[in-house]
């Protein structure tokens, strides 16, 4: 004993270094413990402080924040998520029994029809019958089985049937009227009455432009001002007018066979083109080509960049081009002439990739749809009296409503 009570102080921290936490000190001599008195011993705070090695702490603020006691909160926590969560919510239960079940009765008691259906798909499935079939229509047909849904289907996951008694339906909105009285009138004197021209444009900035005579006015509906833009030389008159895609600029279509551009906010001239031997009587803009149809019987494409007047020229037609427009990607050119020809056009192609000649009389009204890409519709004039819809993707024809008078326009 009085060996290990001499100790030098190497071997005491040696002693600290490798001991116990418990309450009795480990002795450098394997298996003899030191009295709680002697030298060599150190409290465990002590230990802890010293020690190379982890230990882990039994400390009652150091074990887990969870016992039996706890479980009201936890309770308490999942029952509030639970009514955040939309499977749990009684409006979706009622809005998923409307859909599934067409809406509860008076009676509480689930439709026939509905009923019948459930005990059909409850039923167990006879090893003798066919396990891969239809659910209607001829089992071996690729044609059978439920309808499609319609695009316009009110319903986002049934059918219509009992929308309108579903108590989650929305009340119907009233049909718009459309007022049969203008709520301007504009003064156009020496408006030209010729089917084929076109004397009159909206632009993108609300801003409309109409053709008089030599002479081209400029009212503006935000403001209701009519300014006039330019006087033409004597001798030639506005056949066409048409706006640029940003509503800044506008072409004007001369009975001489130039093309004028107009700079509207500064009501200056931008530059004039020539190339045509007869009235421009249809213009279309492109992102920066312009589309000018004439009584020649030629389009002339114009790139408003370069400085000729004109890139290319689409000869397709026997007879006055009266309606030209783009497709909203600028990739397409329809044309429509007085031969009662619809044209399509490429891009960059001096040849027709498409030729509709179901039309009788006059193609003047010409427009695409800006919702879905290749759909393009037509009106013909008082001999064809019909508006055609076109599939330019395939080419073919979509269908054809006879309206009882001539086309001028379509938008």
């Amino acid at each position: 004993m009085e060996d290990w009570e001499n100790l030098p102080s190497t071997s005491e921290a040696a002693a600290v270094d490798f001991g116990s936490y418990a309450g009795l000190q480990a002795s450098p001599h394997r298996g003899m413990p030191q009295a709680l008195g002697s030298p060599a011993y150190r409290s465990p705070q002590q230990h802890l402080k010293l020690s190379d090695r982890f230990i882990p702490t039994r400390t009652a603020a150091a074990r887990l924040d969870y016992s039996i006691l706890d479980r009201e909160l936890v309770t308490a926590e999942v029952s509030r998520s639970a009514s955040e969560r939309e499977d749990l919510n009684p409006a979706y239960n009622l809005l998923l029994r409307s859909e599934l079940l067409g809406g509860p009765s008076s009676s509480g008691q689930i439709p026939a029809d509905k009923a019948q259906q459930l005990e059909q798909l409850k039923a167990p499935c006879s090893p003798s019958k066919k396990l891969f079939r239809y659910k209607s229509g001829d089992a071996a047909s690729p044609f059978g089985g439920p309808a499609s849904l319609s695009p316009y289907s009110m319903s986002p996951v049934g059918a219509d049937a009992g929308i309108a008694s579903s108590p989650m339906a929305s009340p119907r909105r009233a049909q718009r009227k459309i007022p049969r009285a203008p709520f301007k009138v504009l003064d156009a004197p020496a408006l030209q009455d010729d089917f084929y021209l076109n004397m009159v444009d909206w632009s993108s900035q609300n801003v409309l432009a109409v053709g008089l005579g030599p002479s081209v006015y400029l009212w503006s509906a935000s403001t209701s001002n009519v300014s006039k833009l330019c006087d033409l030389p004597a001798g030639d008159v506005v056949c066409s007018v048409a706006w640029s895609q940003r509503g800044t600029y506008l072409s004007v279509g001369c009975n001489s066979g130039k093309v004028q551009i107009w700079d509207a906010a500064r009501m200056r001239l931008v530059r004039t083109m020539e190339g045509h031997r007869a009235r421009v009587g249809t213009m279309a803009w492109g992102s920066h080509v312009l589309s000018s149809g004439s009584r020649d019987r030629t389009i002339l494409q114009r790139d408003v960049r370069a400085p000729e007047h004109f890139s290319s020229k689409l000869q397709g037609h026997r007879s006055e081009i009266c309606g030209l427009k783009w497709s909203p990607d600028d990739r397409q050119l329809a044309s429509g002439g007085n031969d009662n020809l619809l044209l399509v056009w490429q891009l960059g192609s001096s040849n027709p990739a498409m030729r509709f000649t179901e039309h009788k009389a006059a193609v003047k009204a010409i427009t695409w749809s800006p919702h879905q890409h290749g759909l393009l519709a037509s009106g013909g004039g008082t001999a064809d009296r019909c508006i055609r819809f076109w599939n330019t993707a395939s080419g073919l024809p979509i269908n054809a409503i006879d309206t009882g008078s001539q086309v001028c326009n379509l938008a």
